[in-house]
C-alpha cells in the first residue's frame, strides 16, 4: 500500500507507515503495549488472512496474507487507525482514549458522555480540502425508542433522526419533515443452528419457514419502509444470480413441507430465536418478530424468542450456537441484521465453515463443502466480472438450500428537519456528513 502524504491525525501527528504498523500491532501483537483485545474482537473477523506486515519506507507498507485473497482491500476498509501519539499522551490507556479519540477523519471528537451524547467538530486539517465539513459541529444522541426520537424531532430538540416509527411518518411529513430512504446492503433474517439435533438441519423445515412469512403484510406494518427478501441480497443486485427456490408467501406449501418432514399438530418444530429490543440495522425488532412469530406458528411451528438488549445480542453473536450463552438460553436461531456490503461480509464470514465465531460470523456452524469451495473460488478470483459471477453462483446456491430464513431488507429511513440541506443517502451503512448544511 502506498500511503497518501500529508495526512494528519486530529492531534497533529503524522499518519505514516509507522502509524499503520503500530495500529496492526494493536490488533495482532499481544506483546505490544498498545495491544487491545476489545479492538481485536471487532477486527478479527475482517483480517483472518493477514499474517505479516512491515514498513518499506515512510509512506509504503507491505502486508502478507496466508492465502491468495482477492477480497483483501475490502477487508482493510474495516481496520480503523488510531493516533499513537494520542495513546502515549493519555498514558497508554485505551479507556481514556475512547473518551478522547484521535483519528484522521473529517470530524474530530470533542466530548463523549457514554450513553448520553457525543460531540463532533469540523477538522480543518482534513487532507481532502473539498470534503472539509460545512458544519461547525455535530451532536449525536442515543435514543433507542422510536417514539422518543420522533418526539425529539417534532419538538425541535434535534434536526435528524434514524429509523422513525412507521406509523409516525405521515405525522412527520405533515409537520414539514423530510423522509429520506434508499435501498442498501442490509439483510434482516434468521440465522439458524445447523448442529445435530436442530430442526433447522432439515431443508424442508428451512424452506417451510421461508414460505410461511407474509412479507407484504410485514411491509404494511413498516409503512412500506422495506424490500421483501428473496435472498441475502435483493433482486437486481449484481450478486443475486438465478436461484430456483422462489421465496414468497405460500402457507399451504409451508404446511405441506412440515408434514413431509414428519411434523404435525401434536409434534411441532420448536424454534427459539435470540432477538434484540433495538440496535443498529435491527429496524423495529419487537413488532417485526412478533409478526413473524404469528406467521410461523400459523403453519405449524412452535416459535418463541429470547429477548435481550442490543449489546447482549452482539455478545451472543461473538460465540457460536454451541457457546455458553446460546446453550444456556436454549436458542437455535439468531436475528441480527447483517451487512452485505462486500463479498466477505455477505458470504464468507457467514456461510463458510472455517469462519465460526470469533474468527467469523458463521454462528449456526453451517458446514457445506460444496459451498466452501464456491466461496473459495470467489475469494481467489481477481477479475471483477468473474468474481461477480462466482458470487452470484454462491447466492443462488444458499437461496436454493434455504440456509437462512430471509425476511426483509431495510430502506434505512431517516427523518430530518427541512433546515437540513446537502445530504445524499448512500446505498451503504456508512454516510457522508461533510456536505450537510443547516439553512
Amino acid at each position: 500500500f502506498k500511503l497518501r502524504q500529508g495526512v494528519k491525525f486530529h492531534d497533529g501527528s503524522d499518519f505514516d507507515a509507522d502509524a499503520v504498523i503500530w495500529n496492526l500491532d494493536k490488533l495482532l501483537n499481544d506483546k505490544s503495549p498498545q495491544f487491545d483485545r476489545k479492538q481485536l474482537a471487532q477486527a478479527r473477523a475482517r483480517i483472518p488472512t493477514l499474517v505479516g506486515y512491515r514498513a518499506v519506507d515512510k509512506y509504503t507498507v507491505e502486508l502478507t496474507t496466508k492465502v491468495v485473497n482477492a477480497l483483501f482491500p475490502y477487508d482493510m476498509s474495516y481496520i480503523f487507525f488510531s493516533s499513537p501519539a494520542q495513546f502515549e499522551k493519555l498514558g497508554r490507556d485505551w479507556n481514556k482514549f475512547a473518551l478522547q479519540p484521535s483519528g484522521t477523519g473529517p470530524f474530530k471528537v470533542d466530548r463523549v458522555v457514554p450513553r448520553e451524547r457525543m460531540e463532533l467538530s469540523r477538522f480543518d486539517g482534513y487532507w481532502e480540502k473539498a470534503r472539509v465539513p460545512k458544519l461547525d459541529k455535530v451532536i449525536l444522541f442515543p435514543m433507542p425508542e422510536a417514539a422518543t426520537r420522533t418526539a425529539a424531532l417534532l419538538a425541535g430538540q434535534v434536526d435528524w433522526i434514524e429509523v422513525p416509527a412507521p406509523d409516525a411518518i405521515p405525522r412527520l411529513k405533515q409537520g414539514g419533515m423530510v423522509i429520506v430512504t434508499n435501498k442498501y446492503p442490509h439483510n434482516w433474517a434468521y440465522q439458524p443452528s445447523m448442529v445435530e439435533g436442530s430442526p433447522w438441519t432439515d431443508i424442508r423445515v428451512r424452506k417451510a419457514a421461508n414460505l410461511a412469512i407474509d412479507r407484504a403484510g410485514l411491509g404494511k406494518l413498516l409503512g412500506g419502509m422495506m424490500i421483501e427478501s428473496k435472498g441475502a441480497v435483493y433482486p437486481g443486485h449484481p450478486w443475486f444470480g438465478s436461484p430456483a427456490f422462489d421465496i414468497k408467501y405460500d402457507p399451504a406449501a409451508a404446511k405441506k413441507l412440515l408434514a413431509e418432514a414428519g411434523y404435525s399438530a401434536t409434534k411441532k418444530p420448536k424454534i427459539k430465536i435470540a432477538i434484540s429490543t433495538s440496535g443498529s440495522g435491527q429496524m423495529l425488532p419487537l413488532p417485526m418478530n412478533e409478526y413473524v412469530q404469528e406467521n410461523l406458528n400459523a403453519v405449524g411451528f412452535d416459535a418463541e424468542f429470547e429477548v435481550m438488549e442490543w449489546n447482549a445480542l452482539i455478545t451472543f453473536a461473538f460465540q457460536p450456537v454451541t457457546g455458553e450463552a446460546s446453550s444456556k438460553a436454549g436458542v437455535n436461531g439468531i436475528n441480527i441484521s447483517r451487512a452485505t456490503v462486500d463479498p466477505y461480509s455477505a458470504f464468507m464470514r457467514l456461510y463458510h465453515s472455517e469462519f465460526a465465531p470469533p474468527i467469523g460470523s458463521n454462528w449456526g456452524l453451517l458446514k457445506d463443502p460444496k459451498l466452501d469451495e464456491m466461496i473459495n473460488k470467489a475469494h481467489t478470483t481477481f477479475d471483477r466480472a468473474a468474481q461477480t459471477k462466482a458470487l452470484a453462483d454462491v447466492h443462488s446456491y444458499i437461496v436454493d438450500q434455504a440456509y437462512w430464513v430471509y425476511i426483509v431488507h431495510d430502506l434505512n429511513p431517516r427523518a430530518m428537519s427541512p433546515k437540513v440541506k446537502g445530504f445524499v443517502q448512500a446505498q451503504s451503512w456508512f454516510q457522508d456528513l461533510t456536505p450537510i448544511e443547516i439553512k
